[in-house]
């Protein structure tokens, strides 16, 4: 195909870092001659009929039918049959129509959903249902913009059934469809290529050189793929310059002049404006142009070939990176970007950011960038309009990039019926959060008050305005309420922009009151913000009565900062109201604030008694678990000298009488002293050694394991080698072995330095480990493990990082932010596996990650979250997930957007009893440690109005009669104190 000839022929560079490929290279080369043999011969036939027969190409021999007849059918037949599709008709049809019902039947509930509409044109294109597939492209096409290769396809088709002149215009609508969606260089050159062959209707010549004009200013700067439109251009030029020549003799020197001297001239422009652009290859065209030419290369053309040269040693690096990097090559691109805009040039800045937006057309970020470049520098309307329009196709669910083209429409002018066609599109796009409506509503809202002539009384634009207000409002308590359980606009600043204009702009105080007395029954009375808001809006176009009353009422109702709003109207009426005024406002404030007070006062001492609650239970729960370790060790220790007393009974019996059998097998099993055993060597034999073999029962063994675990030496943990170790929790406690076990699973990521289990003083392994790597790149790849399954459980893997120096230091390797294209799914049955919901989110999208949440236990919590590909499969699995019955649990699903976690303030010091605040550092980094005893009982010591160890402070404000003296006790309980074991 002559596309993909331009496209290899263009990065030379792709081509070596690729390696070469003579098959594909022979291909390329052999379409590349195929099209320019079309172009020669479409264009010697055009002459041929507008000269007339006067000159016959058979006597200059210039041949139809030189030998290539059959490269120049299949050329043509490319050209207007590039690809013939045979329709099979199988077992499968029946099935392909109940899926072409299905996908027109979710189309109808749905019209955005983008995959939906790509299955159906390939059902339908495979079915042979011409016209509903082209009625099918047509619908897609209004609501998004193809891609190259849909664009490609479906340019095909048409050209395939065109037949006569109305078909051919049909196509050429067509490509000027294509080319606004997208700069793709490949669609130009089609376009060019097609209209080739139209040269010979009237104005066809005309079209070819405007076809080719339009695909230069919009990708011939385009330094890998611009080579190929400039070289068709350049063949089509040359082909006329042959055509032409055998008649030039025939003609006078004025008609030689007008027709073969200027087509030659021509050709010799187009080669001079491409050596001044840098392109690749650009050495290749430059030694063509030499000998293509009959006279030498002019001065100026070397010098600006020269420097284009050395432009483009500047722009290869970025090309280069473009070339290594893998699709869709954002930061690439990025670089790329800031670049141009530092060099300044307006044609080269739009053409990268079109380069990129053709592989991240979903980035949202990057329409904005380009959107805001265009309104800030170009400021050409159609450009501009173009841009915005398509950006709001690609990324519908951005409110940004729709509030940004209601503003450049009235920026440019455009008409009010247009923009409100806009506005009414950008409604029913599906946006992801309710605060999304209230932004384009309020955008819209503003567009229409800048509309009002506040000057004249009433206006049909005033009415408008007014009408959208209400209509705002009642859309956003139906549609988006019922939707999002939320209004999206919880301070009402709709309203209040609406009050601000009746009050200010159309002098409407009474309306102006309305609307903040219903803005007050939404909840927002006892928001001290807010009634300042509204006093403030009668202070300056209302009355000092309304002034008043309105911090009356504030003064009632406001629960965040009410002394704020008493303090207000203390000041008011101190500059302004009477004696009466002044003693009733003082009143007022102060029943207000007492009553305040008390309120505060209650609180605080639920809050203390819920604190001394709490702290009983600790301390409960403590002297239970000491009681339970108190008695396990006793149990313990008993168990130990009923075995020693076997023991010695047993070797008091053994020096008088023979042994039973059974006793003789207890004897040998048991364990000997070390001063016994050095005996027993001595007496016994070689023969004896190796026939009687000691084997200890399993509680032997099992102290005799963890014996071995105390006696080996603590090895401190060394921080400069915190960049090559990784630190594993999580672990089970029951794991035997774990530097065995954990060994091969690390080794995977590297050479292993050493693995440190962490025991306990009785060498019971702790759960957590040390793993050291030899360099810090597989330690950085071990991290990759974390959350793998071990034993059951998953295994935690996070950086070894010392946390005395960093105590700030968090690791949760996922986002705690809005991710728009990340959902949240709950509810889910515990027995439904990863597969199972898997299965169920790729029905709408491409799940890029799929996680269940898990406890430390490894079992599953209900909980999920899917990784769409993009924003709008998201949005789409939204709308149809949330609400599914899955083994008959009813799921919840929504947009990834977990709350902010409440981070405890660091307290710095701490306030000792009866004495003054003592830093806890003092004490260490976990407060007093157990072995700075207290020589007091504990029955005795006062509890401390300090905050507990593992319990919420108490209220300063309060300070009962139990905190501060100790309990009465009798005689008796003393006594029962000393005899307390």
């Amino acid at each position: 195909m002559a596309t993909a000839a331009a496209t290899s022929a263009s990065e030379p560079e792709a081509e070596s870092k690729a390696g070469p490929k003579a098959e594909g290279e022979e291909k390329e080369v052999k379409a590349a001659r195929t099209r320019r043999k079309v172009l020669s011969r479409a264009v010697t036939a055009a002459t041929y009929k507008t000269i007339g027969p006067q000159w016959d190409p058979q006597e200059e021999g210039v041949s139809e039918s030189d030998g290539d007849d059959e490269e120049f059918a299949m050329a043509s037949s490319a050209e207007s049959s590039p690809g013939e599709y045979e329709w099979e008709y199988d077992e499968e049809e029946e099935k392909n129509q109940l899926e072409i019902e299905r996908l027109e039947e979710q189309l109808s509930i749905n019209v955005y959903d983008y995959n939906c509409h790509v299955d159906l044109i390939r059902l339908l294109r495979l079915e042979g249902e011409l016209t509903k597939v082209r009625m099918a492209r047509q619908k897609m096409s209004e609501i998004f913009p193809l891609t190259e290769e849909l664009w490609l396809e479906w340019l095909h088709d048409e050209i395939s059934m065109a037949q006569d002149g109305l078909d051919r215009e049909h196509v050429y609508d067509l490509f000027e469809k294509a080319v606004k969606d997208y700069i793709c260089p490949n669609i130009w050159l089609e376009y060019g290529q097609y209209s080739v062959g139209g040269i010979g209707q009237k104005g066809g010549l005309e079209k070819v050189r405007s076809v080719f004009e339009r695909a230069l200013s919009s990708v011939g700067l385009h330094m890998t793929k611009g080579l190929a439109i400039w070289e068709a251009y350049r063949e089509f030029e040359s082909a006329i310059v042959e055509a032409t020549r055998p008649i030039a003799g025939f003609l006078s020197p004025f008609d030689r002049e007008q027709t073969f001297d200027s087509q030659l001239e021509k050709v010799h422009s187009l080669f001079r404006r491409q050596l001044a652009i840098p392109l690749y290859d650009m050495e290749a065209t430059f030694a063509e142009y030499e000998e293509w030419s009959e006279d030498p290369i002019p001065e100026s053309v070397i010098q600006n070939y020269n420097k284009a040269l050395q432009q483009l040693e500047k722009y290869k690096p970025y090309e280069e990176a473009l070339l290594q990097a893998e699709a869709p090559r954002l930061a690439e691109y990025q670089a790329y970007i800031d670049f141009e805009m530092k060099m300044g040039d307006p044609a080269r800045v739009q053409l990268i950011f079109e380069r990129a937006l053709v592989e991240n057309c979903l980035v949202p970020d990057l329409w904005i960038r380009y959107s805001q470049y265009l309104d800030r520098q170009l400021k050409v309307k159609d450009l501009v309009l173009s841009v915005h329009n398509r950006a709001v196709r690609n990324c519908p669910w951005t409110v940004a990039l729709w509030s940004r083209y209601l503003l450049a429409m009235e920026r440019h002018g455009v008409d009010h019926r247009a923009i409100s066609v806009t506005f009414e599109k950008a409604l029913n796009a599906g946006f992801i959060q309710a605060t999304d409506y209230v932004e384009i509503w309020q955008a819209y809202l503003d567009y229409l008050r800048r509309r009002v002539d506040f000057k004249q009384d009433s206006s049909k634009e005033l009415e408008e305005l007014r009408a959208m207000f209400t209509r705002a409002l009642e859309y956003l308590k139906q549609e988006v309420e019922e939707r999002f359980n939320e209004s999206g606009d919880p301070s009402c600043m709709i309203m209040q922009n609406w009050a601000r204009i009746e009050a200010r702009l159309c002098n409407n105080m009474q309306k102006a009151r309305e609307l903040w007395d219903s803005i007050m029954t939404k909840g927002n009375a006892k928001y001290a913000n807010m009634w300042l808001e509204y006093y403030n809006l009668e202070r300056a176009h209302g009355d000092t009565q309304h002034c008043r009353k309105a911090l009356h009422r504030a003064v009632q109702c406001t629960s965040d900062y009410p002394e704020h709003v008493c303090e207000v109207l203390l000041t008011m009426e101190r500059t302004e109201g009477t004696l009466e005024d002044w003693d009733i406002a003082v009143q007022k404030t102060e029943t207000r604030l007492a009553r305040v007070n008390e309120q505060r006062m209650k609180a605080a001492e639920k809050e203390a008694v819920l604190v001394q609650q709490e702290e009983e239970k600790a301390e409960q729960r403590k002297r239970s678990r000491a009681e339970k370790k108190a008695l396990k060790k006793k149990r313990k220790t008993r168990g130990a000298d009923k075995h020693r007393a076997d023991e010695d009974e047993e070797k008091e019996w053994g020096d008088e009488e023979e042994e039973p059998s059974s006793k003789r097998r207890r004897v040998e099993n048991s364990v000997p002293l070390s001063g016994e055993t050095r005996d027993a060597e001595v007496e016994i034999g070689p023969a004896e050694r190796h026939a009687s073999v000691d084997v200890d029962p399993p509680w032997k063994q099992k102290e005799k394991a963890a014996a071995l675990k105390r006696d080996v030496p603590k090895v401190p943990h060394d921080s400069s080698k915190d960049s090559i170790t990784v630190f594993v929790s999580n672990l089970p406690y029951s794991m035997a072995e774990p530097d065995a076990k954990l060994r091969p699973l690390f080794e995977a990521c590297g050479e292993v330095a050493e693995i440190r289990p962490i025991f306990s003083n009785r060498g019971d392994f702790r759960g957590y480990c040390y793993v050291e790597f030899k360099d810090e790149k597989s330690a950085l790849q071990a991290l990759e493990l974390d959350r793998k399954t071990v034993e059951g459980r998953p295994m935690f893997v996070s950086p070894c990082v010392d946390k005395s120096k960093n105590p700030d230091f968090k690791v949760f390797r996922y986002s705690t932010a809005l991710e728009k294209h990340k959902l949240f799914v709950s509810g889910l049955p515990f027995s439904c596996t990863k597969e199972e919901l898997e299965d169920i989110c790729k029905a709408h999208g491409t799940v890029k990650d799929l996680r269940l949440v898990t406890n430390r236990a490894g079992k599953p919590k209900g909980l999920a979250y899917v990784e769409y590909e993009n924003e709008s499969q998201a949005s789409q699995a939204v709308m149809k997930m949330d609400g599914m019955t899955i083994r008959e649990n009813v799921i919840k699903v929504a947009i990834s957007n977990p709350p902010q976690r409440k981070v405890p303030e660091k307290p710095e010091a701490r306030k000792a009893p009866g004495g003054p605040m003592v830093p806890r550092q003092i004490y260490g980094a976990r407060g007093k440690g157990r072995t700075q005893l207290s020589l007091l009982p504990r029955a005795l010591q006062r509890p401390s109005a300090t905050q507990a160890e593992n319990g919420p402070a108490p209220s300063p404000a309060v300070t009962t009669a139990a905190a501060t003296e100790a309990p009465k006790m009798s005689n008796a309980d003393f006594a029962k104190l000393l005899l307390r074991k």
